[in-house]
């Protein structure tokens, strides 16, 4: 199996899986709603379309380079790595998760497992296949996309970290203090 295909396949796998897996949640009490939520959707709906464009045939400045056989291997690792990440704080998450942002009844904030490294660990985990698959891709068009996501996963982290405290108050405050957003061991 070449590499891209290894990397098609790994972002298929999540995507069905992850798709399949939204009917295991619990009902929504509150939503921030779609007007809160349209900038991020539109930064992640561009920046899938660039990060996916591909890229067989690209020559002069759009390919700015190419990875060896080792250095894409690599990329795949770091893929499969974001991705399980991303399950493993969804599945530490349950019943709680949502695709938007969302209270659930019994909301209550989760510190343990991945939570306990980032606040946002499934944003973490994309992250990190996200800017995999740029290293991988090495072109123009794949830093655009991987540059709008990630603007796109930091509008939404915040606004649901202040969709939180509004619903959960002092105790997201505490953990917020205590726990960073995005990157594990950086200062909260």
């Amino acid at each position: 199996m070449h590499a891209a295909a290894a990397i098609a396949a790994l972002w298929q796998i999540w995507v069905v899986s992850w798709l399949a897996a939204a009917f295991w949640s619990d009902p929504v009490e509150k939503r921030a709603g779609l007007q809160a939520e349209l900038r991020y959707r539109a930064l992640w709906m561009v920046g899938v379309i660039l990060l996916f464009v591909p890229a067989h045939g690209y020559v002069g400045r759009l390919r700015l380079w190419t990875p060896n056989l080792t250095e894409a291997w690599i990329c795949v690792a770091l893929i499969a790595t974001g991705l399980v990440f991303s399950w493993w704080a969804r599945l530490h998450l349950g019943r709680l998760w949502s695709g938007t942002i969302t209270a659930k009844a019994d909301h209550h904030v989760v510190d343990t497992g991945p939570y306990g490294l980032v606040r946002h660990p499934i944003y973490t985990g994309l992250l990190l296949a996200i800017l995999a698959t740029m290293a991988a891709k090495g072109t123009i068009w794949g830093i655009a996309g991987a540059a709008l996501l990630t603007i796109g996963i930091i509008v939404k982290a915040r606004l649901e970290g202040q969709f939180l405290r509004c619903e959960l108050g002092s105790a997201y405050d505490d953990y917020a203090t205590r726990v960073p957003m995005l990157v594990p061991f950086a200062p909260a």
